[in-house]
């Protein structure tokens, strides 16, 4: 009778939380992949590195395209069904990559299926899951599914740089897929798309809440969300330093620093090892991250994340140059404040905005952060062809990142934004 009343008390929404972080954990791994392809097709196919990271950069870019209208099937068609729907997309997206001979084809498979396959299953399905689940802890819980990037990154990355090192990545492509056919039942049995499923209450709140219909077209209603807060300055501030978030990240650092340290003689398998290596301590960052929006002012922690990461980034150049112990000193720095970034700005969101609008608002202002990440992966490659190093991309994004801080402080606290909204 003791052991059925402590499972009683167990609440059903980690296990959707499990399941939502494991996704996630495979779609970052999905979306991190490019960066060890760059070599690879460059070899096999002859194509520049600029025309392959224009494959990248539109791949990301239709990733944060696809996050509002993403909210909206969340709340249409329902979690679960959302799910299945983009992991069966990237499943046909992988299966067809290994007969590629055209970047044609690549651009179709990795940069339009891709990025609205993995678009589907990122940050605003973790907050619109967050949201739904959790009043008490739902900053932790945040940090915590914002972290499983990283932690893709963490399994994924050295493992897929070895299969594609020693037994080419037409091999690398198969064990991904093998990684979505175990997923696919996971999702298909045991997710559910609100508390109310399961007679529960969010977790801190005591009323079991129907969850409203949705309202409105899949199509127009976010874009009617986004001219409702066109107008406000907080949601500017906000797109504003995550496009400079994504211009220093995923786009450049994800998309570049392995084929950096190939200019600087690094065997492949040794750079994706430092990525994972800040996959380790982004999860530790990210996760502690979250626990401090639940205390902290969160304009504060973005001063600090923005600020740290520009200094890294200034180093990096340095750090390529000089040995494995300057770079792991920059792995490790850089890696705690990775997207540390998220949890305060998905915090200061639903403070300006109110939580039923939060998920796609953040997914607009998660559009600029994909639009600088986009930039900075196109960017950055054609600046390499033209100058011969990454030294100025690295450097001239952590100055960006420097703006972004300064920035971060004029953003409005929680008590202006509700006297705004009144």
């Amino acid at each position: 009778m003791l052991k059925e009343n402590k499972l009683s008390k167990f609440y059903y929404g980690w296990v959707v939380i499990g399941i939502v972080f494991l996704s996630l954990l495979v779609s970052a791994g999905i979306s991190s992949f490019p960066s060890v392809l760059i070599q690879s097709l460059e070899k096999e196919f002859g194509w520049t590195r600029a025309s392959i990271s224009g494959v990248i950069s539109i791949r990301i870019l239709l990733y944060g395209l696809i996050g509002p209208f993403s909210a909206a099937m969340l709340a249409k068609f329902g979690v679960r069904r959302t799910m299945v729907f983009a992991i069966i997309l990237m499943l046909i997206s992988l299966g067809l990559t290994p007969f590629i001979t055209a970047v044609w084809q690549l651009i179709l498979l990795w940069g339009v299926l891709g990025g609205i396959s993995t678009g589907a299953l990122a940050n605003v399905l973790g907050i619109t899951v967050a949201n739904r689940w959790f009043v008490k802890h739902k900053g932790l819980v945040i940090g915590l599914l914002t972290a499983s990037a990283a932690t893709g990154q963490l399994l994924f990355l050295p493992l897929l740089a070895k299969i594609t090192s020693d037994s080419g990545w037409r091999n690398a492509v198969y064990v991904i897929m093998a990684a979505l056919l175990i997923l696919l039942p996971i999702v298909g049995i045991w997710m559910r798309n609100h508390p109310y499923d399961k007679g529960l209450a969010p977790l801190g709140t005591t009323e079991v809440v129907k969850p409203a219909p949705f309202q409105g077209n899949l199509l127009l209603t976010p874009i009617r969300t986004l001219f409702s807060v066109m107008k406000n300055l907080t949601f500017w501030m906000l797109a504003g330093t995550f496009f400079f978030c994504g211009f220093s990240t995923n786009g450049l650092i994800g998309t570049h620093l392995i084929a950096a340290c190939g200019d600087s003689n690094i065997p492949i398998v040794t750079a994706a090892s430092l990525l994972a290596l800040m996959g380790i301590f982004d999860l530790v960052g990210t996760t502690f991250s979250g626990w401090l929006s639940d205390r902290f002012d969160s304009r504060w922690l973005l001063f600090w994340y923005y600020g740290l990461r520009g200094l890294s980034l200034i180093f990096l150049p340095y750090a390529l140059g000089t040995g494995y112990t300057q770079l792991t000193v920059f792995a490790v720095f850089y890696g705690l404040d990775w997207i540390a970034t998220v949890p305060p700005t998905v915090k200061l969101t639903s403070d300006a905005f109110g939580k039923e609008k939060a998920g796609m608002v953040f997914g607009w202002i998660l559009v600029a952060h994909q639009a600088g990440a986009s930039t900075a992966a196109y960017g950055a490659g054609f600046l390499r062809e033209l100058l011969g190093s990454y030294t100025v991309p690295f450097v001239a994004a952590g100055f960006v990142c420097l703006i972004a801080a300064i920035v971060a402080l004029r953003i409005r606290s929680r008590k202006a934004a509700a006297v705004a909204a009144a």
